[in-house]
């Protein structure tokens, strides 16, 4: 029984033809079940998504277990986006963390989630997958929640001067005030 917060070894964009548009895998070496195992190499991973894709993609489905990888994979207009967990994992916790950073992406990118849109956006894309995911542990489900610490509100850039100028400005008008309020007495 798995009872570590460590849930997911891998996010991936694929586009229509097989190709990785972003990939980050996960595996601490703090990690409860030791050293990391599999999946380690540039050679593996690519074969890996190769597989992966292969299985995936045409739409349809959105849950396979592959090669002992349970991978969650979503579909829009030419990317597939996977989250890759372990076969023992919550089939629900990686879809919800997968349907929330697809919905952060969408609110982000505003509905134009392609490849070049990603491509063009990555740093958007990878801050939101940051928000989702920290070092194989999911830490948000919540579009929204992603959307708004990704893109914070520019800060007020008008400067207010004090400078003598201003203090001696503020002071005749106090100056003005006080003479009418006493002249109306």
């Amino acid at each position: 029984m798995n009872l570590s917060l460590y849930s997911v070894n891998a996010f991936l964009i694929l586009d229509t033809e097989g190709h990785r548009v972003l990939a980050k895998y996960y595996r601490p070496k703090s990690h409860p079940q030791g050293e990391p195992k599999g999946l380690l190499t540039l050679k593996e991973q690519r074969a890996f998504e190769k597989g992966l894709w292969q299985k995936t993609k045409k739409p349809g489905g959105d849950i396979i277990l592959y090669d002992a990888h349970l991978a969650v994979y979503k579909h829009s207009l030419d990317l597939i986006f996977y989250l890759i967990g372990g076969p023992s994992e919550n089939e629900l916790m990686l879809h919800s963390a997968l349907i929330a950073f697809s919905d952060a992406v969408h609110m982000l990118l505003r509905n134009s989630v392609e490849k070049r849109g990603v491509l063009e956006n990555l740093d958007l894309v990878l801050l939101c997958l940051d928000e989702t995911i920290d070092d194989g542990i999911i830490v948000e489900t919540d579009s929204t929640t992603i959307a708004s610490r990704v893109s914070r509100p520019k800060a007020d850039t008008t400067e207010i001067v004090i400078n003598e100028q201003t203090i001696m400005s503020a002071y005749q008008t106090v100056k003005e005030k006080m003479q009418q309020r006493i002249g109306q007495l």
